[in-house]
C-alpha cells in the first residue's frame, strides 16, 4: 500500500450549500470556514468541496457531460432514505438496480442509495 484515501474533492458552485447537503445525508459535521473549501467529517476519509466557479454539472448518463465522481450510501431503508434525500434537494435520475437507486446531489453529481451489499 501507499497511502490511504484521505478525501474525496468535489467541485461545486457553492461549497459549503453542498457541504451541508452531505452533512445531513451522512451524520457528519461541516468543518471549515472558507466559502471556496468546506469538508465535512471529523476523520478521514472526509468529503471537500471546493468552488469552481465554471462548473458544468453531469447529466446522467449523458457521456457529454460525465459523472466526474460517484458515492454510494448505504441505508437500511431505501424507501424512507429517498424521501429524505429527496427532501435534502436531491434529484430521482434513471438508471435503478436490483439493489440501488440513483440520484442527483443539489449541484447535479449522481450518487447512489444502496440497501443490500454482497461481500
Amino acid at each position: 500500500m501507499i497511502g490511504s484515501l484521505y478525501t474525496v474533492i468535489i467541485d461545486c458552485p457553492e461549497p459549503r450549500a453542498l457541504a451541508q447537503f452531505y452533512s445531513t445525508l451522512l451524520g457528519w459535521p461541516v468543518k471549515g470556514d472558507d466559502e471556496d473549501w468546506v469538508w465535512v467529517g471529523d476523520k478521514a476519509p472526509h468529503l471537500a468541496f471546493q468552488r469552481a466557479p465554471d462548473h458544468r454539472p453531469p447529466r446522467w448518463p449523458d457521456p457529454e457531460f460525465p459523472q466526474q465522481y460517484h458515492v454510494d450510501v448505504l441505508v437500511d431503508d431505501v424507501e424512507k432514505a429517498e424521501r429524505e434525500v429527496l427532501a435534502l434537494g436531491a434529484t430521482r435520475l434513471p438508471g435503478d438496480g436490483e439493489d440501488f437507486r440513483v440520484y442527483a446531489d443539489p449541484a447535479g453529481h449522481p450518487f447512489c442509495l444502496i440497501w443490500k451489499v454482497d461481500t
